[in-house]
Formats: structure tokens, sequence, C-alpha cells
């Protein structure tokens, strides 16, 4: 149940990753929720094969930190490119003439 709910905290958190930054019109609107839970779920996975109880604080902390700070790194690389691509797609558009 627990990791349930560490998923779902991912998710919510890749959600807000995915409005506070930048370039939203640019991305998909699942991109940070996904990666927010996946992270969140892999991390709850592991932490639990090394021992840590599912009670304990810092296992919660790890996990849904660990997915902010993966969802807004990977919003921010995926934004920064596109916006590097769209800008040289319409420098080759207007060298080269539409």
């Amino acid at each position: 149940m627990e990791l349930l709910f560490a998923v779902l905290g991912g998710i919510i958190i890749g959600g807000i990753a995915h409005v506070v930054l930048p370039w939203r019109s640019s991305r998909g609107v699942l991109i940070g929720p996904t990666v927010g839970g996946i992270t969140a779920a892999v991390l709850w996975e592991a932490l639990t094969w090394a021992g840590w109880q599912y009670g304990a604080t810092w296992i919660w902390v790890v996990a849904l930190v660990g997915a902010g700070v993966v969802a807004l790194v990977v919003e921010w690389l995926l934004g920064t490119r596109r916006a590097k691509a769209d800008v040289e797609f319409y420098e080759r558009l207007k060298t080269r003439g539409a």
C-alpha cells in the first residue's frame, strides 16, 4: 500500500514539475507525471530491498525528492532541446525558403 502512495506522490510531483518549468507547450503533458511516478516506484523498491523500513521518514524523503529532481531534470532537458531544435529548424527554413 505504501508503494501506491509513493507512486501517487511521484505522479503529483511530476505534474508540478511540468507546471513550474517553462516550455509547457512544447512537451507532452504526461512526461513529468510519468517520469515522477516511475522514479518514485523504482527508488521505493530499491530502498525497501536495501532494508529501509516503510514507516521511516527517510524512505519517503528520498523517494519523493528523487522523483521530483529526476522529473525536473528530464523536463528541463526536453524543453531546452526542443527549443534549440525549433530555432535550428526555423533558421534552416529561413535560409532555404519555404
